[in-house]
């Protein structure tokens, strides 16, 4: 690349006050940031730039993120263009790995650090590329510079002890529940898989992942004759049963990575759509749209997952009961979508059950 050309990025977010955020940070180090707030916009910016790299949010409207990276890499005129995506969801973040992203950065992300990524792809120092120079040694904007980054690495080790001491957490609900940590990293993948359908912008929020795997943290207050029980529940039982979902959310209401739709999907992915469901008896929209999206996947995953009460039914009968609950248990759009990406989530069911050799 030319030592005095000017480096581009090209930055999709549905979120303007994000994109100002990124475009003051690149050009303070002479990056020049074109911005996009959905894939139509961006299209149009394309065909008369080729930036050097583009900033990618999974949770665009309409389209979402993972489509239009797929469409991006199959393109001659994009395909070679480094690719940084950025969501909320770890999970999201790994389908935008495998759908030819470059890079992933969750969110809340720090925008040094994104651009510390932007430099490493496209393979040149954006100060250099601006004053033509190599950057001098004791500059001020260089001990700038690198306090700021030990500073972030220091918030990276803090966020990596909060995810591992929640990954702890999950792991151990669900050796006392099922014996295996499967199923909330299961129904997370299908949770996810369905939000980028029905509503992509929940992926953005950091904690709706949190939520998803740590929905039946309540179950640690509910004691094992009773939540372990291989019969039928009497009346008392299941309002203990109920409890659960009240309980969670008490536990976690003040950890800062389940703050936000992370702790609506705990307290409400047991309402249904018809108005019948727990706690609070809410229907149709009602009910927050993160936890109707989860009530489908969780439905999902428990009637084809081990339980101590009964036996797993196949895939298709599954399916079967999920369509028969449609405007009943569980919100149409969702289960209209869920046929739309049924075998992106076979693939998950396929994935995690195969038998080891």
């Amino acid at each position: 690349m030319p030592a005095n050309r000017e480096i581009q990025v090209l930055v999709v977010d549905d979120d303007p006050a994000l994109c100002e955020l990124l475009r003051t940070t690149f050009e303070l180090e002479g990056i020049s940031v074109l911005d996009a707030q959905h894939v139509i916009e961006a299209e149009r910016i394309l065909i008369g730039v080729r930036p050097d790299a583009i900033v990618l949010d999974i949770g665009l409207p309409g389209v979402d993120g993972i489509f239009y990276c797929e469409r991006l890499r199959e393109s001659p005129q994009t395909r070679t263009i480094p690719i940084i995506a950025i969501s909320g969801s770890h999970e999201a973040g790994v389908r935008a790995l495998r759908a030819g992203a470059n890079a992933f950065a969750g969110k809340p992300f720090d925008p040094i650090s994104l651009l510390s990524t932007v430099e490493r792809l496209v393979g040149i120092s954006p100060l250099e590329s601006a004053l033509g120079q190599i950057e001098p040694a004791g500059d001020a904007s260089g001990e700038l510079r690198r306090l700021i980054q030990i500073g972030q690495r220091q918030h990276d080790l803090l966020q990596h002890s909060y995810r591992a001491t929640l990954e702890a957490l999950v792991d151990a609900l669900e050796s006392r529940d099922f014996g295996t940590s499967a199923h909330s990293h299961r129904v997370s993948s299908y949770a996810t898989r369905l939000s980028l359908e029905v509503r992509p912008s929940l992926v953005d929020d950091p904690t709706l992942e949190w939520g998803f795997l740590l929905h039946d943290v309540g179950t640690s207050g509910i004691p094992d004759d009773v939540l372990l029980k291989p019969g039928p529940l009497d009346a008392k039982e299941r309002e203990c049963i109920e409890q659960h979902t009240l309980i969670g959310e008490q536990l976690v209401q003040h950890v800062p990575l389940l703050q936000g739709a992370g702790l609506r999907v705990i307290r409400s992915h047991h309402e249904r759509w018809d108005g019948t469901g727990y706690p609070d008896g809410r229907a149709d929209d009602e009910i927050p749209a993160e936890a109707r999206i989860f009530a489908v996947a969780d439905a999902l995953d428990a009637m084809t997952g081990e339980r101590p009460y009964r036996s797993p039914v196949s895939w298709e009968d599954a399916i079967a009961e999920v369509r028969a609950g449609r405007g009943k248990q569980f919100d149409p759009d969702v289960v209209d979508s869920l046929f739309i990406c049924e075998s992106d989530l076979r693939a998950v069911y396929d994935e995690v059950l195969r038998p080891a050799a």
